[in-house]
Order: C-alpha cells, then sequence, then structure tokens
C-alpha cells in the first residue's frame, strides 16, 4: 500500500478522523470469514498496558487492506515490556483480538498482560510457572493474554473461541484469557 498525500494529510491520517463515524456505521455480522464476524469492512483493535501505561486504538485494516503504519504501531505496543524487544504481530492474532473484542461490544479497550516475549523473558517466567510453554507462541508474536472489565473469563473466552481460529486458553484464577492464532485448541477453566 502506498501512501497518497492530500494537502499534507495522509491516507492514515485522513482514516484516524473518520474513524468514530466509520466504527460506528460498521456493519455487524457481514459477510465475512466466520473468525472476522462483526468486523466489518473496518478493523479496529483497541489495547491497554497496565505495565507501560500505554493505551492503542487504531484502526489496522479497511476494505481489504492492512494499514502498514497501524501494523507497526501493534507491533510496538505487544513489545516485550521487559527488554523492549518488537516482533512483528502476526495479523491473525490481531484479527482474533479484534474480532473477539467487538463480539464483547465493550466500550473499554483490552487490558494486555502480554503479547510478545523474548525468548530470555519467556525461560525467565517458566523458571517460576508450569504453566507458561517451553514453546509459547508469544515468541512468534502469535498470542496475547488479555482481560477485559465488566467482562468474565467465560465471556472473554467464548468470544475467542467462536472465531474458530486459534488456541483459548481460560485462566481464571489469575482472571485473564490467552488467545493465539496457532492450532484451534482450548484449555483451562
Amino acid at each position: 500500500m502506498t501512501k497518497t498525500h492530500s494537502m499534507g494529510i495522509s491516507r492514515r491520517g485522513l482514516l484516524g478522523a473518520f474513524a468514530a463515524t466509520a466504527v460506528t456505521a460498521a456493519p455487524t455480522f457481514a459477510n465475512a470469514f466466520s473468525f472476522l464476524r462483526g468486523a466489518g469492512d473496518i478493523r479496529r483493535i483497541r489495547l491497554h498496558s497496565g505495565r507501560t501505561g500505554e493505551s492503542i486504538d487504531t484502526i489496522y485494516w479497511i476494505e481489504g487492506d492492512y494499514i502498514p503504519e497501524a501494523l507497526a504501531e501493534v507491533n510496538h505496543f505487544m513489545r516485550d515490556w521487559r527488554t523492549d524487544g518488537i516482533k512483528k504481530i502476526d495479523r491473525r492474532a490481531v484479527d482474533i483480538i479484534a474480532a473477539s473484542h467487538n463480539m464483547l461490544e465493550a466500550d473499554s479497550p483490552f487490558l494486555m498482560l502480554s503479547g510478545y516475549r523474548s525468548p530470555k523473558t519467556n525461560a525467565m517466567l517458566r523458571s517460576r510457572s508450569s504453566a507458561v510453554a517451553r514453546n509459547s507462541l508469544h515468541m512468534q508474536g502469535q498470542a496475547a493474554d488479555l482481560r477485559l472489565n465488566g467482562r468474565s473469563v467465560a465471556q472473554i473466552s467464548r468470544a475467542a473461541i467462536s472465531c474458530s481460529a486459534g488456541g483459548v486458553g481460560k485462566y481464571s484464577r489469575s482472571n485473564f484469557v490467552h488467545v493465539d492464532c496457532g492450532p484451534v485448541r482450548i484449555w483451562g477453566r
């Protein structure tokens, strides 16, 4: 995708200016792939990190095209906050997160507990908990651990499971849901 400029406004800037209107007007349960039901012609991701205090609220896909600048923002946001390492986040994972959030019809963003993890961070977490996988998809930029104010682990996991597009782990004791774009599977309580 190439940037076009008109009077100093990029396509990204123009999209941002119309984001609120476009998201409101986006059709729900459109003719889309099953895991993107409700995503409409515009896909938006909204996340907050309690670790860094940062938030992201961006349209990253419109009418069949991913927006590279928006995906670069997602990559930076989902970085390993312990090492500041950045990995390209798999678009499928971004789509699953966005579709799940959209199905939950929530006003607040997902709270992201963990996105990309460097091998060093994953090894450290694994030494503290047997629940951390040795070959975690977090290290591939294909997973996120999420929580949402006003929604239970059961509600979030049902939305993610309905995408039928990857793994969903329920961690009720820790109050979060793991979503990934790996093989379809479900675990946890």
